[in-house]
């Protein structure tokens, strides 16, 4: 394995590689993409996978982990594999079940990192995002603290070594910090964060409580329509960034991302080219200067490219107004 790849320790003796691979696809790109991308990025050095039940190719995504440890690449432990729990099995009966399904998909005994992957729950069923005849979203009413619950029993069980939460904000979670009997706090919380959304704040509560700030959408987003408008600002053409990018002699992407790491921030990121998978690999070859950093911070706009519209009948809805 890469022996550049940096680690941080997590709250309950495990360890997270910094850099990861996001395997989120749009229906656009065929499921076949995500695995022959996913063979790439461990080829390259790749060892943090991050993907949910939500993504629909946990099949292909444990089918590329498991060539890769077949020809003799990498070996299990080496791979570190992040899973969620989708919205519509929140009920604490429903949660073991739906972390087997996974790892039956993946073919895999066990996860490294299960997550809960938003602070919303849903119908239970088949269905990703059940819809009455309006069209609108079915929700459910369950107590996160009982999901929580059955997620610490899910990693006693030894199926996840590490549990955590995922688009949470400060309030939710205090709410699971400050629940009566927690055995594990989570370890970290994903969200959404970049140079124009740096989640300062929420960085900062999350350090203070030894909870790892994990960053999806670190380069900005691919444009998907469902997401943002066309007159949305595209973060890698940012003038300051490029500027940034031509006084280290790196791409854009790669000072966006050496910026979350400076952070001591777990950034993800995800393509489907090989040359740009293999160029984030860069990102441990370099630091970013003290001055240069507070200059990427005053980026910040707080713009989100991921508004989690589908959840705005919510009765939490929206979750991102605290931090």
């Amino acid at each position: 394995m890469n022996s550049k790849i940096q680690k941080i320790e997590l709250n309950d003796g495990h360890s997270i590689p910094v850099l990861g691979f996001g395997t989120y696809a749009t229906e656009e790109h065929l499921k076949k993409k995500s695995m022959e991308s996913t063979k790439i990025a461990i080829d390259v050095g790749f060892c943090h996978i991050d993907c949910s039940h939500l993504y629909q190719n946990e099949e292909e995504i444990g089918q590329a982990i498991l060539s890769k440890i077949e020809d003799g690449t990498v070996k299990r432990e080496d791979i570190f594999y992040t899973s969620k729990l989708w919205s519509t099995s929140h009920r604490p009966e429903l949660v073991r079940p739906s972390l087997e399904n996974s790892l039956r998909k993946l073919n895999l005994d066990y996860v490294d990192l299960y997550l809960i992957h938003f602070p919303a729950s849903l119908k239970p069923g088949n269905e990703i995002l059940p819809k009455d005849e309006h069209g609108n979203l079915i929700f459910d009413t369950v107590d996160l603290c009982d999901t929580w619950e059955a997620m610490e029993k899910c990693k006693d069980a030894g199926l996840a070594k590490s549990i955590g939460v995922s688009n949470f904000n400060r309030r939710q979670l205090e709410m699971i910090l400050n629940k009566p009997g927690l055995k594990y706090k989570p370890v970290c919380n994903q969200v959404e964060c970049h140079l124009y959304l740096n989640q300062s704040k929420l960085l900062a509560y999350c350090k203070m409580n030894d909870i790892v700030l994990v960053a999806y959408g670190a380069l900005g987003t691919q444009r998907y329509k469902y997401c943002i408008n066309e007159d949305t600002p595209v973060l890698l053409d940012d003038p300051v960034l490029c500027a940034m990018a031509k006084k280290y002699k790196r791409t854009p992407a790669l000072i966006a991302l050496r910026y979350q790491l400076d952070r001591g921030i777990v950034a993800l990121a995800k393509s489907f080219n090989e040359e740009r998978i293999r160029e984030n690999m860069q990102v441990f070859d370099f630091q970013l200067a003290s001055d240069d950093m507070k200059i990427l911070d005053g980026l910040d706009r707080n713009l989100r490219y991921f508004p989690a519209n589908m959840f705005k009948a919510h009765p939490n809805f929206p979750f991102f107004d605290e931090y």
